[in-house]
């Protein structure tokens, strides 16, 4: 008589099974349904799926029935967080969930003129890019405001120099006119420049969760990203530990988690399946890397007028200057694309 034994796959490795488990430590597992906080990790961790063309059985999307169900009294109670309750209402019925709401929340926030209420030129920009998903309103790119995104984009000085919120700017900004991969921005050559600034200034401080956001913009604008930005990006996401901890506190590294895996995937790259276990989810980053831009920094500052906006002329200086470890992080970010030293330009300020 022959023993048959059934080797079941392991369901930790198992995509489907991998993304219910994270839908439900999102839902339910780590914050309150309704804060603030909650409703931000929900949407860009959504936002993510449906960006990547993902679609779900209603099962895996089940955690988050109730809160598509009752979208509209949220919209009523908490209209300050419209934002936030459009892309997940939206991203839900995207990846599978019956779309009996969205439209009419599009409609509702359009009718209310919620995007007059934003200061910001970037939350304008996102609230036309939500309305558009169900045919509502103007395009991204339309009028005085599309004129002014473009306007900041196309100023690469401003991304020669640290300023991250600049810099998560200029990454939204091309993620809102593009539609997140869904339509080409036709970018100008200075708002790539912009974003090959902005890399370059992530990989010198080793800052994956920018650089990650960097790369998907190139990508979403028809460009291929440096090949050693987005070795970097993969490692530290296969660096990243996944755990079950309740207890742990909730300023984790998931945004970077997020984002690195992300970019893989819009890049088309494998990603060694990482084991999502059941439970209250928590995300830590191994030691981030030895970076160059603050001893860079230092070098410069040290040279005070002696400074000079040549590269080349400013290499041996520099590079004599640094440790081995951000002596071979800038080495890397030189060989990264063809824009080093005009980066290195603006970066000296030596005309300042």
């Amino acid at each position: 008589m022959t023993n048959v034994v059934l080797l079941r796959p392991d369901e930790r490795q198992d995509p489907a099974i991998q993304t219910a488990r994270l839908i439900q430590a999102f839902a339910v597992g780590r914050r309150a349904q309704g804060d603030v906080f909650w409703l931000k990790e929900n949407a860009e961790f959504l936002g993510a799926l449906a960006s990547t063309g993902a679609t779900l059985d209603s099962a895996a999307l089940q955690p988050l029935a109730g809160f598509h169900r009752g979208c509209r009294d949220l919209l009523r109670d908490f209209p300050q967080y419209y934002r936030f309750i459009l892309s997940i209402c939206l991203d839900l019925e995207d990846l599978g969930l019956p779309r009996h709401h969205g439209a009419g929340l599009c409609a509702k926030v359009a009718r209310a003129g919620l995007e007059g209420a934003e200061l910001s030129d970037l939350q304008r920009a996102e609230t036309r890019r939500l309305l558009r998903r169900r045919g509502v309103g103007p395009q991204v790119n339309d009028g005085a405001l599309g004129q002014r995104l473009r306007d900041f984009i196309a100023r690469s000085a401003t991304f020669a120099m640290p300023n991250r919120k600049a810099a998560y700017e200029l990454t939204h900004i091309v993620f809102y006119l593009s539609d997140y991969g869904r339509r080409c921005p036709d970018l100008p050559e200075a708002a790539l420049k912009s974003l090959h600034f902005t890399g370059l200034l992530a990989f010198l401080d080793q800052d994956m969760d920018l650089l990650a956001e960097v790369c998907a913009a190139l990508r979403f604008a028809g460009q291929a990203p440096s090949p050693l930005w987005e070795d970097a990006i993969a490692a530290s996401h296969r660096a990243m530990r996944v755990y079950a901890d309740e207890g742990a506190p909730l300023r984790d590294d998931y945004h970077q988690w997020l984002v690195t895996g992300w970019a893989m995937r819009i890049a088309g790259r494998p990603l060694r399946s990482t084991p999502i276990p059941k439970g209250a989810l928590r995300f830590r980053t191994s030691n981030k890397a030895v970076g160059a831009l603050r001893p860079l920094a230092t070098c410069l500052s040290d040279m005070g007028a002696n400074r000079r906006a040549d590269w080349e002329q400013m290499r041996p200086h520099v590079l004599s200057y640094l440790c081995p470890e951000s002596h071979a992080t800038l080495l890397r970010a030189e060989r990264a694309g063809p824009y080093f030293e005009e980066f290195f330009e603006g970066f000296a300020r030596a005309r300042a």
